[in-house]
């Protein structure tokens, strides 16, 4: 994990250099922090919790944007009595596949404690309330169902789970029963958010107003032409693994 980009005042951005995973702290009044998504190794969130605490600072709560295991990651460094919250669509499906889930963390990034994997708990206003900058809970099943993104008014910030990347087309919930309608769907209520000047995707970079706009507009061209039965031309598709995953989700436009 490098060390974070400061994407706004008080809003820092660390990436793993696994799947370029990153993990978002927004800081409050009186040293207390709202973290979300922190991942991915075990050595990077102790690398977090040593970075909080040398600037004074602790985890006041913590969100997961959706229940994907390197979403729902947790550390006893960060705090083990911290609630931890997300959309009620998110935390029921971390509760009933966290077995599944934790199988692949061992897999990918091994040694997370199982006490502390995937224990969220349902968030159901449309603010997200903590001590320090509110921020409005964009639910939708885009990606996965019970995707939560947060937009936090005040800087702008839009932290967007796993959608809006550089680095990621559109992955769509293949369990979903029209996969590309319900993306299409939660890709136009993130893109018609007023005020966006900092987008934070969950595999990626952060990227200014310009380029929420414009990561917007790929994601809807690669929709577009995949729902069409055309070539996509995105440099995404560059990576081996994007491209092996638009190769197995792009039939499902045309067979439901």
């Amino acid at each position: 994990m490098a060390d974070p980009l400061e994407a706004a005042p008080g809003v820092f951005v660390f990436t793993s250099a696994l799947y370029a995973t990153t993990t978002t702290v927004i800081t409050g009044p009186g040293g207390g922090c709202l973290v979300v998504d922190p991942a991915i190794h075990p050595a990077d969130l102790s690398k977090l919790a040593a970075w909080l605490t040398a600037r004074g600072l602790r985890p006041a709560a913590g969100w997961s944007t959706h229940p994907h295991w390197d979403h729902v990651l947790w550390s006893a460094g960060l705090g083990a009595d911290v609630p931890r919250y997300s959309t009620p669509v998110a935390a029921d499906g971390a509760a009933r596949r966290r077995d599944t889930m934790f199988a692949q963390a061992e897999a990918e990034a091994p040694g997370h404690d199982p006490s502390l994997f995937g224990r969220l708990t349902a968030w159901t206003p449309d603010t997200l309330a903590w001590d320090g900058p509110g921020a409005r809970v964009i639910a939708h099943d885009a990606h996965e169902r019970g995707h939560g993104a947060l937009f936090f008014p005040e800087t702008g910030v839009l932290i967007a789970g796993d959608m809006l990347s550089d680095v990621e087309i559109p992955l769509v919930d293949t369990e979903s029963e029209d996969p590309f309608g319900t993306y299409r769907e939660g890709l136009g209520t993130l893109a018609g958010l007023a005020g966006v000047r900092v987008v934070v995707p969950g595999h990626g970079h952060p990227g200014d107003g310009a380029e929420f706009r414009a990561r917007a507009g790929a994601d809807l061209a690669y929709l577009d032409a995949v729902e069409a039965g055309a070539p996509v031309t995105d440099e995404r598709l560059a990576d081996t693994w994007v491209r092996q995953e638009h190769l197995k989700q792009a039939p499902l436009a045309h067979e439901r």
